[in-house]
């Protein structure tokens, strides 16, 4: 009973941090059968097994890719992160925008120049002459919460 709330209480600990193999039963390799320290679900040790494979047994990259579970480009992309980064690259990042795509720094700063010509107006009028100018449409909360950041990091 002890084993199986440890076994939940990883899975959980891996999900939350992203790190969670979602194909834990397509890793073939033996280690990750025969010795508990290898687990199939935490995809770091996953991969970072894959390269090591490669690279210090000389294991062909279609076979390594093959029997841990993932594609060769996917091992590709594994050994590029883990060169450029070390074990940190290997931990997946989180999906979505990195930043502000729309609001960026040019546009806040015309914002807050029109703003400054003009308090009156309100976050609908400014959408409306960022959209003028910059040719993006936009919800008046996005320039909101653009505007916010803006003051909490400065």
């Amino acid at each position: 009973m002890a084993d199986a709330k440890r076994d939940d209480d990883k899975t959980q600990a891996l999900r939350r941090r992203g790190c969670l193999n979602r194909y834990p039963e397509k890793v073939q390799d033996e280690l990750f059968d025969r010795i508990d320290f290898f687990d199939p679900r935490d995809l770091v040790q996953v991969k970072y097994e894959m390269l090591r494979r490669v690279r210090l047994e000389g294991q062909s990259v279609s076979r390594a890719a093959t029997e841990f579970g993932f594609s060769r480009p996917t091992f590709y992309q594994a050994q590029e992160k883990f060169i450029d980064s070390g074990l940190a690259g290997l931990i997946p990042s989180k999906p979505g925008p990195r930043g502000a795509h729309k609001f960026n720094d040019e546009v806040v700063d015309y914002v807050l120049e029109r703003q400054a010509k003009d308090p009156s107006l309100r976050a609908e009028d400014l959408v409306g002459l960022v959209q003028q100018r910059f040719g993006f449409k936009a919800h008046p909360r996005s320039l909101e919460r653009a505007l916010e950041r803006r003051k909490k990091n400065s």
